[in-house]
């Protein structure tokens, strides 16, 4: 863990309006594919969820067994307050590399890029870890990189050399339906068939 991107860290980022990565609402791209998921019993993971919107429109679809976590209190407080429905047991406050529970389906939307980058082949491989043996883990990555993180950047060719090292089959292409500011800049995934060590 990079103590400088602790939970204190995000915390204050919260606390002092500096979560300008918020979209306030859930990405397109990544609406567009829970719209065509179908089994509303999936178990599904959100790490580094930020302000969850993503969580927040899974669960108004009837997507009940959705779990979040992130290293700080607020944006969890905030999921909380715009769906008091929300079940505290799934509102998960720690860090996602401790974590050990399998689910069907984890999305990736902020944490890749939130992360010091020196983390991201461990994350790719906690993200395999987590998934059962048919399980997916989808989400965003950044194709342009930053001067200064976090976020941080990259692109498709780094990115693969950590997913070919856990997963058999990955897709990963530049988003066509980005929201404007991004467009051009994400790179949608879907990676399965986790290989077991």
């Amino acid at each position: 863990m990079d103590n400088k991107l602790d939970a204190n860290y995000w915390q204050s980022r919260y606390e002092n309006n500096q979560a300008a990565w918020d979209l306030g609402a859930a990405s397109d791209p990544i609406v567009e594919y829970v719209n065509q998921l179908t089994d509303k019993e999936l178990s599904i993971l959100i790490p580094g969820c930020g302000n969850a919107h993503e969580a927040e429109y899974l669960f108004k679809k009837g997507f009940k067994n959705v779990s979040v976590i992130d290293l700080a209190k607020a944006p969890l407080e905030n999921l909380k307050r715009r769906v008091p429905d929300f079940p505290d047991s799934q509102l998960i406050q720690g860090d996602f590399f401790e974590l050990n529970q399998q689910y069907d389906l984890i999305i990736e939307q902020t944490l890749f890029c939130a992360i010091n980058p020196n983390l991201r082949k461990d994350y790719v491989q906690k993200a395999s870890e987590l998934l059962k043996p048919e399980g997916k883990f989808i989400g965003l990555l950044f194709n342009r990189e930053f001067e200064v993180g976090p976020p941080f950047g990259g692109n498709k060719t780094e990115y693969l050399t950590y997913f070919l090292t856990c997963f058999q089959a990955i897709k990963m292409e530049v988003c066509y339906n980005s929201v404007l500011p991004r467009k051009g800049s994400e790179l949608f995934f879907i990676a399965k068939e986790p290989k077991k060590l």
